[in-house]
């Protein structure tokens, strides 16, 4: 059981070429249900040092009423996951910069045979959610606005 997050995207661009320690795109999809919420052709598993994507910042589907938010210090969390979404996000946002279309999906994999109904779609404005504020939010569809 881990989380894994899914991006698609309309941009033609190899996302693996900026692959690092922290953060690894790759088209092998891990065939979790939850691909199908995913609207644009060309298709990414997003993954962090762990290989699957729980090294990123969530929230779980009982915490979205947080949204967004820059890491504080009465809720410690790792410097390494702090950096791999900001790389994440980074990405994304100059994705979205060229004219792209993103998306993406964050789940939690944990053998399911059916992916279960979303528990909200996100319409996140880049130009109002800063890179340090960003982290994903559990079983919800991000798309992706400047």
């Amino acid at each position: 059981m881990c989380y894994m997050t899914l991006l698609s995207t309309t941009s033609t661009d190899d996302l693996s070429a900026g692959n690092n320690d922290l953060v690894r795109f790759s088209t092998e999809l891990p065939g979790i249900p939850e691909q199908k919420y995913l609207a644009f052709a060309h298709q990414w598993l997003v993954g962090s040092a762990s290989g699957c994507s729980c090294g990123f910042r969530h929230l779980h589907t009982s915490s979205v009423e947080l949204g967004f938010g820059e890491p504080q210090d009465w809720y410690p969390e790792e410097a390494q996951d702090v950096e791999a979404t900001r790389q994440v996000i980074a990405a994304i946002r100059a994705l979205v910069e060229k004219g792209d279309h993103v998306d993406c999906m964050d789940a939690w994999a944990h053998g399911q045979p059916d992916a279960p109904p979303l528990n909200g779609e996100v319409e996140v404005n880049l130009g109002e959610v800063g890179d340090a504020s960003f982290r994903f939010f559990e079983n919800h569809r991000f798309t992706f606005t400047t």
